[in-house]
């Protein structure tokens, strides 16, 4: 794993996300991790063709997944489908922590009737976006287990492959219960639409941005561009393209020793003075003073 983007979410050129897997030869990232509000990968919308799953472990923590809110108490699991919408949101100003399990579901392809018959009508149904373990749920214990006992096999391709198996047997079973749903078609377009206008924003923030260039990357009008981030993301596009901004700032801080004229510079704000304020205003703590704090 490359410690440099721990925390951070590197992009593809389609705007997908590129996991920082554990081994660059299996297609797996476990992680015992935590969240508190205001930390670089909280509320940080994004999509990759891997299955996302987290279990908590203390604490209070959500997921929105394509605009969608789901809170997660202590024992709770959401299983995230393939190329998903998704953010984690710290909650009630607490630290949470978790276990997560951000796996390809390409290790489940033992043969293709598998695939066929087990795999993809999983991550191909547009219905089944997640599921959510609670404790009222028959399989919320089991799954939770599993969950914890990952991040002691992360460096073994088979224990956690067989680990992977169980999981799904418990997602097939919960899906065929929960997951058949008439197909909304709006939803879907407009799905397309917000990560064809996310994806304009991570490619063009170093520059001047307008709402008319947004919603015409989506091919939508500026109202329904205001809608469509405001139910995937809880906030307009402007809001997202700074939030999207000082990320990037708070990434060049942590890599980089660039003055913070360049930095202001290569993320597209007009000064440093603006820039510098906005940051404290997301991040508690001023540009200067998070350059000199140690990751946690």
């Amino acid at each position: 794993m490359k410690k440099d983007v721990i925390g951070l979410i590197v992009k593809r050129e389609d705007g997908s996300e590129e996991v920082n897997y554990d081994d660059p030869n299996f297609p797996s990232y476990i992680y015992d991790g935590w969240i508190k509000p205001n930390v670089t990968w909280e509320r940080v919308p994004h999509f990759h063709e891997d299955i996302e799953i987290v279990s908590v472990k203390s604490g209070k923590m959500a997921y929105c997944v394509n605009g969608k809110v789901i809170p997660l108490n202590a024992g709770d699991t959401i299983f995230v489908n393939a190329n998903q919408i998704h953010y984690s949101m710290a909650v009630e100003n607490e630290t949470a922590t978790y276990v997560i399990f951000v796996v390809h579901p390409s290790i489940l392809n033992s043969s293709v009737a598998v695939e066929m018959q087990a795999v993809l009508p999983v991550i191909t149904n547009p219905n089944l976006s997640y599921l959510r373990f609670r404790n009222i749920n028959e399989n919320t214990q089991e799954i939770y287990n599993i969950m914890l006992s990952l991040p002691d096999l992360r460096r073994d391709p088979f224990r956690v492959t067989r680990r992977m198996f169980e999981i799904w047997e418990i997602i097939l079973h919960q899906s065929t219960t929960f997951g058949i749903l008439e197909q909304d078609l709006q939803a879907t377009l407009h799905s397309k639409a917000f990560k064809a206008m996310m994806f304009y924003i991570q490619q063009e923030y170093p520059n001047p941005i307008t709402l008319d260039e947004i919603s015409a990357s989506g091919n939508v009008s500026k109202s329904l561009c205001n809608r469509i981030f405001h139910k995937y993301v809880g906030g307009s596009p402007v809001k997202y393209l700074l939030d999207f901004r000082l990320r990037k700032v708070a990434e060049y801080l942590r890599t980089t020793t660039l003055p913070l004229s360049e930095i202001a510079r290569k993320t597209g704000f007009n000064g440093t003075s603006y820039m510098a304020e906005m940051f404290k205003r997301a991040f508690g703590v001023s540009p200067t003073a998070y350059r000199k704090t140690p990751p946690a």
